[in-house]
């Protein structure tokens, strides 16, 4: 008689405590992250110069938007959990010395650039890498879980980052700011550390004079490709995949038409219309709420059915909430707008990440991170100045509109691919 072994049931992401160690990591560096960006905008804030201020709060996004696809690269040589230790130990050390130095010393506009720089630097390593661990630490048929509890964590580091950040400033000035930042990003460590990597298939590796691969050793004929051949590579993977590629141009119209109207616009949206910083604040959390939704649901049901066609049509809804949130006349319609505009949204974008980690090779997946990343934390803020300028021009009505537009055109682009369409996510 024959005995057929059975596969154990997959544990969900939210009772795994491998995944929960990777999102309590996650968390402490996000909440990290906020307090930080609030301390650097105090400290500039007090060296007394407006345009030095904005170099040092702009000064973080250059070296993101130039070594993002390295970052990308790096993570698939050396494996992303040590790209992402190496790059929280970085910032703990380097926030931590900048704690210490103010201690002993006022800030100066140069020093506070030199610093941004550096954590920019930084940051470019550690998103690729940070979004290429879930698949190394969970089955796929969890991934989109995971997405949806990143988010979760994502806006609770926004809720809770914020607040602890001006609490801290208050008390202890940038100093206490900067040490709460660099002690969290420490407290990621030891998580991190204790995280179990799935093998994942890959490319075969070298050992000495073959290259072992799942079964069996063959001759190495040809020589380890460099950083720049694997960065190539990987652009070229992306572009002839028939669901990364399409996914990319659905991630860039998208974030072009939404990032700008929800940060710099949405200011200036307040101050025309008198809603002051209560009435931004009530907008902003409306959004939050609903993004938080979309996260608590995908972590809930694990799966949305079509996946590619339900990720096309909600940002083609919230294109239109976009649009909306400029023609509201009260704060409480335009929080509720805004909390649709988050649901939807945010919707989109867990599934839209569920999607990429899945369809990836494992053995590119840094390097499309790398670019999908690219999109929202470097190549979008550089766009604000632009956004600023439009609205002074032609007023928040047609600017939001035009970023409506480009906004749904992501989705709209992306109902004409047929694999993008048809995407569904692992059972």
């Amino acid at each position: 008689m024959t005995v057929t072994a059975v596969e154990a049931p997959e544990r969900p992401a939210h009772r795994d405590p491998n995944v929960l160690r990777w999102l309590g990591a996650y968390t402490a560096s996000m909440v990290g992250d906020s307090i930080y960006f609030m301390a650097l905008a105090w400290a500039a804030a007090r060296t007394g110069s407006a345009s030095g201020t904005g170099l040092v709060l702009a000064a973080g996004s250059i070296p993101r938007a130039l070594l993002m696809l390295g970052g990308g690269v790096l993570a698939d040589r050396l494996g992303p959990r040590r790209v992402v230790i190496g790059s929280d130990a970085a910032r703990a050390v380097l926030v931590l010395g900048l704690a210490a130095t103010l201690v002993l010393t006022a800030p100066t506009v140069g020093v506070l650039v030199a610093v941004a720089l550096l954590f920019g630097a930084v940051d470019a390593l550690f998103l690729p890498a940070v979004g290429a661990l879930p698949p190394r630490i969970s089955p796929p048929g969890q991934l989109a879980r995971i997405q949806g509890l990143r988010g979760l964590a994502a806006r609770g580091a926004s809720i809770v980052g914020a607040p602890l950040g001006g609490v801290a400033v208050a008390t202890g000035g940038p100093v206490l700011a900067f040490a709460t930042a660099g002690a969290l990003f420490a407290l990621s460590l030891p998580l991190l550390l204790g995280l179990r990597i799935r093998p994942l298939p890959g490319p075969p590796v070298k050992h000495g004079g073959t290259v072992a691969g799942d079964h069996e050793e063959r001759p190495v004929t040809e020589e380890a490709p460099t950083a720049r051949q694997d960065l190539v590579d990987g652009l070229r993977y992306i572009r002839r995949h028939p669901l990364l590629g399409p996914l990319m141009i659905v991630i860039g119209l998208s974030e072009l038409g939404f990032v700008g109207p929800l940060n710099l616009g949405l200011i200036l949206l307040s101050e025309q219309r008198g809603w002051g910083a209560a009435g931004m604040g009530w907008i902003v959390a409306g959004f939050a709420s609903g993004a938080a939704g979309a996260a608590l649901l995908i972590a809930v049901r694990g799966r949305v059915p079509r996946a590619g066609l339900v990720m096309c049509l909600t940002v083609l809804v919230g294109a239109t909430g976009i649009a909306a949130v400029a023609q509201i006349p009260s704060v409480p319609l335009a929080a509720a707008t805004a909390a649709a505009v988050g649901l939807f949204i945010g919707l989109a974008g867990a599934l839209c990440g569920a999607l990429v980690q899945t369809a990836a090779d494992p053995a590119y997946l840094g390097r499309v991170t790398s670019v999908s990343t690219l999109f929202t934390y470097a190549l979008i803020p550089l766009s604000y100045p632009a956004t600023g300028a439009a609205i002074a021009l032609w007023g928040t009505g047609p600017v939001y509109a035009v970023s409506a537009a480009v906004c749904a055109a992501g989705g709209a682009v992306g109902l004409t691919f047929t694999a993008l369409r048809r995407a569904e996510l692992p059972r």
